[in-house]
C-alpha cells in the first residue's frame, strides 16, 4: 500500500514537512556564512554551524540531469516517470520529479517551476513542471 510511504519527520525535518502541507518549499540559510542548503540538516554544510534558519524558495530553477524510470521502486507506482535534479534559483540542488504531459520537452537547462503532489498524512511532495516558453 502507498501509506507505507509516508515520511516521518524528526526535529530537523518536522518544520520542512510541515510547511508542505501549506505548499511552501523551504530551504535552509546559514545565520552565519549564509550558505543555502537543501534538504535539511542539523549543521550548515559550508561552515559546520548549528545556526541555521528557514528560508522560502520561490520554486524556480532549471533541469541540469534527468533520467526517465521505467522500473518503479514500488508497485503502486505508474511508470514511467522522469526523476531530475533541479538547481534552485536560490542555489541548492533538489532531486525531484518532473511532472509534464509531454515528456520529450524535458531537457537539460530546461527552465522549471514548483507543483505540488499530495501524498499520506497530509504532506505534499515538491515536483517541477516545465515552464512553457
Amino acid at each position: 500500500m502507498i501509506d507505507d510511504l509516508a515520511p516521518v519527520p524528526d526535529e530537523v525535518t518536522q518544520e520542512w514537512w510541515e510547511a508542505t502541507r501549506e505548499r511552501r518549499l523551504l530551504l535552509q540559510r546559514c545565520d552565519r556564512c549564509g550558505h543555502v542548503q537543501h534538504y535539511p540538516r542539523a549543521m550548515c554544510v559550508a561552515c559546520s554551524s548549528f545556526e541555521l534558519s528557514w528560508l522560502a524558495s520561490e520554486g524556480r530553477g532549471i533541469v541540469d540531469s534527468f533520467t526517465e524510470v521505467h522500473r518503479a521502486p514500488h508497485p503502486e507506482l505508474e511508470v514511467p516517470y522522469v526523476i531530475a535534479r533541479i538547481r534552485l534559483d536560490e542555489g541548492p540542488v533538489l532531486l525531484s520529479r518532473i511532472v509534464s504531459s509531454d515528456q520529450g520537452q524535458i531537457t537539460c537547462d530546461a527552465c522549471v517551476s514548483l507543483a505540488w503532489q499530495d501524498i499520506p498524512n497530509g504532506y505534499k511532495l515538491p515536483v517541477f513542471y516545465i515552464d512553457p516558453k
